[in-house]
C-alpha cells in the first residue's frame, strides 16, 4: 500500500488567506526562472503564465498553479521569494503559516492521535494525508495527463495496516529514474520517441506518492551502472521505507542499453539491492519497473470485437527492441524486490511516439487510482490487463 503525499494543508490555506495581497505584491518575471530551475514548474507553464494580460493575471494565474506542483513547492516557493529579494512576502506567509498549524494539528487529533503520518516541509503540525488530492499534466499538449493521486482512508489505514509494508517515513523512500531516449549510431538504436513522457510521468507519480526523486538521462550502460551502485549505497536508504528504481530504454531479455549502445546486466542491477549488498533496504519492499524489451518478437494478438481505441495519436507507435552457521537470524538473499516488465520474455514492448510508452500509461494511471487500498502485486496484474489486450494495433 503505497500513500502519497501533496503540499501540506497548512501551506495551501496560508497561500489562500494571503492570496489577494499575493495576487498585487508578487513580482513573477525572475521568480519563475528559479521555480523552473527548482522542477516546480516548466517552461510551458510560465508561457501559458506570461500569456495573461497584466501582472495581477498573471500572479492569479500562477497561485492557482502552485498548489498543484507537489509536496516541495510551498518551501521552493518561499526560497524563490528569499532569492528575489521578496522576502516580506515569505514572512507574511509564513506567520500565517504559523497560526494555521495549531488548527490542522487539532483536525489531527480528531482522527486519532495513533495514526503515524509524519509532516513534510516545514510546517510543525501533522496532518493526515487523505485531505487534498492533486491534478497534474504534461502540459506538452499531446502527452497523457498525470491522473490525481487519490489517498488511503485513515479507516482503511487503520484496519489493514498490520497487513502491509510499513510506509510512514518522510519521504517514503528514495526513487532513481534512469531514462535513454538518444543513443551512439554504433548499435543502429532508434531515437525512443515518446520516451521523455515517459520519464516525466514516473517522476511526477514517484514525488506525488511521496519519494525523493533522482532522474539521469541518456548515460551510458557504464554510467547507469555507476548511478545504480551509488543509488545502492546511499545512507539515506537506512531512514526510509522503500525503494524505487526505473529504467527506460532499448532492451533485449536480461539486459538495457545504455546511449552508448552496451548492455547493462539486469540480474546485475538487482544484485546491488539485495540483502548483502545493501543492508539499509532489508525488510523493506525494493520495486523495479522496466520500460524495454525483452526480445524483438511482436505479440500479435488475436482481434477483439467491439475493443476500445488505445491510442489518441494513431500511427506513433514504435517498439523499445534493437532493431539489430549460527542460530542468528539469517534472510535470503533476496527478498522484498518485485519487477514489473513492460512485455513478456522474447517480445517487444510498445511505445506511442507523443504520448509514451502503454505500460508507463498504464502503470501512472492504475497505481494513482488504486495505490490507496491495493498491493503493488496486484496493481501489476492490472496494469497488465490494461496493457496486454489491445485489439486493433500489433502488440500488446
Amino acid at each position: 500500500m503505497l500513500i502519497a503525499c501533496g503540499m501540506q494543508r497548512c501551506h495551501q490555506e496560508a497561500l489562500k488567506k494571503n492570496r489577494v495581497m499575493l495576487a498585487k505584491q508578487l513580482v513573477l518575471k525572475e521568480l519563475m526562472e528559479h521555480m523552473i530551475e527548482k522542477d516546480i514548474i516548466t517552461t510551458e507553464m510560465m508561457e501559458m503564465i506570461q500569456a495573461k494580460s497584466g501582472s495581477f493575471s498573471q500572479n492569479v494565474e500562477f497561485l492557482n498553479l502552485l498548489p498543484k506542483r507537489g509536496p516541495n513547492a510551498f518551501s521552493a516557493f518561499c526560497e524563490a521569494l528569499r532569492e528575489t529579494k521578496q522576502q516580506h512576502l515569505e514572512a507574511v506567509i509564513l506567520k500565517t503559516t504559523s497560526s494555521l498549524s495549531h488548527g490542522i494539528a487539532r483536525l489531527e487529533h480528531c482522527y486519532g492521535s495513533n495514526l503515524p503520518f509524519p509532516a513534510s516541509e516545514s510546517c510543525n503540525s501533522k496532518r493526515p494525508r487523505w485531505i487534498e488530492p492533486m491534478e497534474h499534466s504534461l502540459d506538452n499538449g499531446d502527452g497523457p495527463p498525470i491522473p490525481p493521486v487519490k489517498y488511503c482512508t485513515p479507516e482503511f489505514y487503520r484496519d489493514h495496516r498490520h497487513l502491509a509494508y510499513k510506509l510512514i517515513s518522510e519521504p517514503r523512500g528514495l526513487a532513481l529514474v534512469l531514462s535513454n531516449v538518444h543513443f551512439s549510431s554504433e548499435k543502429d538504436l532508434e531515437y525512443r520517441a515518446g520516451g521523455d513522457v515517459d520519464c516525466t510521468s514516473l517522476e511526477m507519480l514517484f514525488k506525488h506518492l511521496g519519494y525523493q526523486v533522482t532522474v539521469f538521462h541518456d548515460q551510458t550502460a557504464q554510467e547507469m551502472q555507476n548511478a545504480l551502485e551509488r543509488f545502492s549505497k546511499l545512507p539515506g536508504h537506512r531512514d526510509v521505507d522503500s525503494c524505487i528504481v526505473a529504467l527506460l530504454s532499448h532492451g533485449v531479455e536480461g539486459g538495457v542499453y545504455g546511449s552508448d549502445g552496451k548492455l547493462l546486466q539486469l540480474q546485475e542491477a538487482f544484485r546491488l539491492f539485495d540483502n548483502a549488498n545493501c543492508p539499509n533496504l532489508q525488510n523493506k519492499p525494493k520495486m523495479f519497473f522496466i520500460q524495454a524489451c525483452r526480445g524483438d518478437e511482436t505479440d500479435r494478438g488475436v482481434d477483439q470485437r467491439d475493443g476500445k481505441e488505445w491510442s489518441d495519436s494513431p500511427g506513433c507507435e514504435e517498439s523499445d527492441a534493437n532493431k539489430e552457521e549460527n542460530l542468528k537470524l539469517r534472510l535470503p538473499t533476496c527478498s522484498d524486490m518485485i519487477c514489473g516488465y513492460a512485455c513478456l520474455k522474447g517480445t517487444a514492448a510498445m511505445r506511442n511516439t507523443k504520448r509514451g510508452s502503454w505500460y508507463i500509461e498504464a502503470l501512472t494511471s492504475v497505481f494513482a487510482e488504486d495505490s490507496r487500498d491495493t498491493h503493488v502485486a496486484d496493481m501489476l496484474v492490472k496494469v497488465s490487463w490494461s496493457v496486454f489486450p489491445l485489439p486493433h494495433l500489433p502488440g500488446f
